[in-house]
């Protein structure tokens, strides 16, 4: 199948990456086959939803900070996975390498509850002691304007997930100030499906989601992949959440190594295509579904 061409699009185009994990134990990539692949398609918008390194190390941070700027998408927007910090200073390492966006600070800071989410500057001597990594983005293409809200579900040193409350204060208060046509959500962690590392308060992110009006939801971190609708029957609320596998590693041969390409985003004639990436040595093939097309959003 011909990669998407964006001839007669009404919406908005995104590519879905995540699991990069580069880095010895993980990444057996092609980097110059895996970015042609992405760059063929015309995307208005590419997402990363995290674990970018291995071990959070800045080695790992240097190399995955230059296959992003491969990627030809004039937006390309990442966030922070779990293994990215496995490293005290990995927040200080992701600004440096991937984005150095202004980061969203609680309203109070005093009332955090969220494990090592401040350093202490005599034992660490890091730069920055705030080591959460949340930001929220205006893209506007063509005529519509999407607000992208990235929130950091990762807890330093372990591989569980925790989105602290008064963060997400910040930035509901931050949102009512913007005006936007569409919003979409970026977190590490699953909303929707458990594993054994799982988001530990997904209530508190489905109150936020439907606070907001967030109609869809992007994420990584099982490695699997998870396309699954929510509707709260009681709120008159429903969004769809993606959750896209690795997108080259070694962990499990054969079934996890795929991005999807969401092609009218933002439209009824929503196109969902899965592309999965196959190995042999160092020669990477690629093999396209079209998971839905539907009329209807």
């Amino acid at each position: 199948m011909k990669s998407p061409l964006k001839q007669g699009k009404t919406g908005v185009n995104i590519l879905h990456i995540s699991d990069i994990h580069f880095g010895a134990r993980h990444w057996d990539g092609n980097n110059k086959m895996l970015l042609d692949k992405i760059n063929s398609y015309p995307a208005d918008l590419v997402i990363n939803t995290g674990d970018n390194t291995s071990d959070g190390l800045e080695s790992e941070y240097q190399q995955v900070g230059q296959f992003l700027k491969g990627i030809t998408c004039e937006n390309v927007i990442s966030i922070i996975g779990n293994h990215d910090k496995r490293n005290m200073q990995a927040h200080e390492y992701f600004k440096e390498y991937i984005d150095n966006s202004e980061t969203i600070l609680p309203l109070k800071s005093e009332l955090t509850t969220k494990k090592n989410l401040y350093l202490e500057q005599d034992i660490t001597k890091t730069k920055s002691l705030f080591t959460d990594l949340n930001y929220i983005k205006l893209v506007t293409i063509d005529s519509m304007t999407v607000l992208v809200i990235c929130i950091d579900s990762n807890i330093l040193y372990q591989d569980e997930g925790f989105v602290e409350e008064e963060i997400l204060k910040s930035i509901s208060a931050k949102i009512k100030r913007m005006k936007y046509d569409k919003a979409i959500l970026l977190i590490h962690h699953s909303i929707l499906v458990g594993d054994i590392t799982p988001l530990l308060n997904p209530l508190l992110l489905a109150d936020f989601v439907n606070e907001h009006h967030i109609e869809d939801i992007f994420c990584g971190h099982t490695h699997r992949l998870t396309l699954r609708k929510s509707t709260d029957l009681y709120h008159h609320s429903s969004f769809t959440q993606y959750m896209v596998g690795s997108l080259s590693s070694s962990n499990r041969m054969g079934d996890d190594n795929m991005f999807l390409y969401l092609e009218n985003w933002g439209t009824s004639e929503l196109q969902i295509h899965l592309i999965r990436i196959h190995r042999d040595g160092d020669v990477l093939s690629f093999t396209e579904e079209l998971i839905r097309k539907t009329g209807t959003r």
